[in-house]
């Protein structure tokens, strides 16, 4: 099994109090390999730390090209976010091999895996045990729809703290709530604070993060790692802001 060099420095600078900013890529989403270029130089200059790439539906053959295209620009790790088995691509650094904890579908939680376990177990991607949680995120996502499953609502902390104390105890390594691309609201900082309290393990935040002040709402209630994506295809200047606010976060954290 290969070494996981990545997840665990992510899970020593998370104890040293650092905040990690992932610029998630649907390759769908890309319309040419310029404008991914325009992305991934962007990402560059302004210090992202992972590239997210993929989604919960992925029509396009572009996966594969999108990632090579990354991995000849930089060395900032690539991290397959997949949807199945079938977007699996081992040009990446690493794969978020998510358990789907807040549904019940069992292809999910361990059918998509068997099917995707030799070819993981053959490669020399870094496998990151992935507990993933949708969260309600007001309005109905891709997501949820492709799963059959529906998200945790809004306001029920005590489920999803429940939810991630029982994936920690599984021995899951991560812990991602999303509410979804293109979420009316993000994950509330109530929903955000109980959990960080509850497990010891990284916190991943994504979905409806579409301001500077709610990606420093997010740090700030919890989480290690928050995952932007629809919001920077709009808006490219967020990049800029948030991973400045980033920065900043961190910098204030380690003078404390």
């Amino acid at each position: 099994m290969t070494e996981k060099k990545k997840l665990n420095h992510l899970i020593t600078q998370k104890a040293n109090g650092q905040k990690f900013f992932a610029l998630l890529i649907d390759p769908d989403k890309v319309h040419d390999r310029a404008s991914l270029q325009r992305l991934v130089n962007m990402a560059i200059e302004n210090e992202v730390d992972f590239f997210f790439v993929g989604g919960s539906l992925i029509v396009s053959d572009f996966l594969s090209s999108c990632i090579a295209d990354i991995k000849s620009a930089t060395d900032i790790p690539i991290i397959l976010f997949p949807g199945n088995n079938q977007y699996i691509d081992l040009q990446s650094d690493a794969i978020l091999y998510l358990s789907l904890i807040s549904g019940r579908n069992p292809d999910l939680l361990i059918g998509q895996h068997v099917l995707s376990a030799p070819i993981l177990k053959r490669s020399k991607m870094e496998v990151w045990p992935t507990g993933y949680m949708l969260i309600d995120g007001g309005n109905k996502t891709s997501v949820s729809y492709m799963s059959n499953t529906n998200p945790i609502p809004h306001d029920k902390s005590d489920i999803a703290v429940s939810t991630a104390i029982a994936g920690e105890l599984l021995g899951l390594q991560l812990i991602y709530m999303d509410a979804g691309s293109g979420a009316d609201k993000m994950i509330s900082e109530k929903m955000i604070a109980s959990v960080k309290r509850a497990v010891d393990i990284p916190l991943i935040i994504g979905g409806g993060i579409n301001s500077v002040a709610k990606a420093k709402n997010a740090w700030k209630s919890g989480a290690d790692v928050i995952v932007v994506g629809n919001a920077i295809e709009q808006n490219p200047q967020l990049l800029i802001e948030m991973t400045e606010a980033k920065i900043l976060l961190n910098q204030k954290l380690h003078r404390i």
